[in-house]
């Protein structure tokens, strides 16, 4: 990973990234970060979240914060503010969403038998698509081997799953944050992001990022990106110096001031 003082910020007009222990510090959203955000999107670059939070945050989310869009449950679904009114545009129609939400709860019950000390996540009320299971968000911390144990029982059940710095998510269908990434570029902003690769940024922390790491050629990890590694499909081309929220208001800064 190089430093992100390498990454030329010259022609660079989207920014995707990621919440949890991205935009967030220990669970919060600083008003630093708050702030970056909001600097971000007054300059004109398009802002997107692309997290693995529920339906119910992502609401709040593409209404009330300065965003173009939001890319939730690790890309089950995108919302977007138009005209005052909240639009929804899900990759699976209503009637399947439900069907898999019944066989969801049975697995849930299994990991939670299998893997001692984890819980089902805190918003998972608030979930349209996936099942997330606690490994150290609200529960005590368990190791990443624990974490890696939830992954692979929601696999063996025929689940997709991926390893986020608090939760281990997991859904019945082939999407994933990149797959919607590209499906709302396209659709929203008539964006195809193999031709515009370049003129985006992806930032990120954690396993459940690295298709978006992989794919884009300016991929940023936080610096705490650093506590997975070992972990990781693909790493982030370039890392900051400072950890999660002061990590972000770093990118920020470099994009909008280099060469001021």
């Amino acid at each position: 990973m190089k430093p992100l003082a390498e990454l030329d910020p010259r022609g660079l007009r989207a920014v995707l990234l990621d919440i949890d222990e991205t935009l967030t510090t220990s669970g919060k959203l600083t008003s630093d970060a708050y702030a970056a955000l909001d600097r971000l999107h007054a300059a004109g670059r398009i802002v997107v979240p692309v997290t693995g939070r529920p339906a119910g945050w992502c609401d709040h989310i593409a209404r009330m914060w300065p965003v173009d869009a939001v890319v939730g449950e690790n890309g089950a679904f995108y919302f977007f503010l138009a005209e005052g009114r909240l639009n929804k545009r899900f990759v699976e129609d209503a009637a399947a969403r439900s069907e898999k939400r019944a066989r969801l709860d049975a697995v849930a019950r299994r990991i939670l038998a299998q893997v001692p000390g984890s819980a089902l996540a805190a918003d998972q009320a608030y979930r349209e698509t996936d099942l997330a299971i606690d490994y150290c968000e609200d529960v005590p911390a368990l190791p990443l081997d624990a974490a890696e144990r939830i992954a692979a029982l929601m696999r063996q059940s025929g689940l997709e799953a991926k390893i986020s710095s608090i939760h281990v998510n997991g859904w019945f269908g082939e999407y994933d944050k990149l797959a919607t990434s590209r499906l709302l570029c396209a659709e929203r902003f008539g964006l195809d992001l193999d031709r515009s690769n370049r003129e985006f940024v992806f930032v990120g922390d954690s396993p459940n990022d690295a298709p978006m790491f992989s794919f884009f050629r300016n991929s940023v990890g936080v610096a705490n990106v650093r506590r997975f590694q070992g972990h990781f499909a693909a790493l982030p081309e370039y890392v900051t110096r400072e950890s999660s929220g002061a990590g972000f208001v770093e990118l920020v800064r470099h994009l909008l001031d280099a060469g001021q």
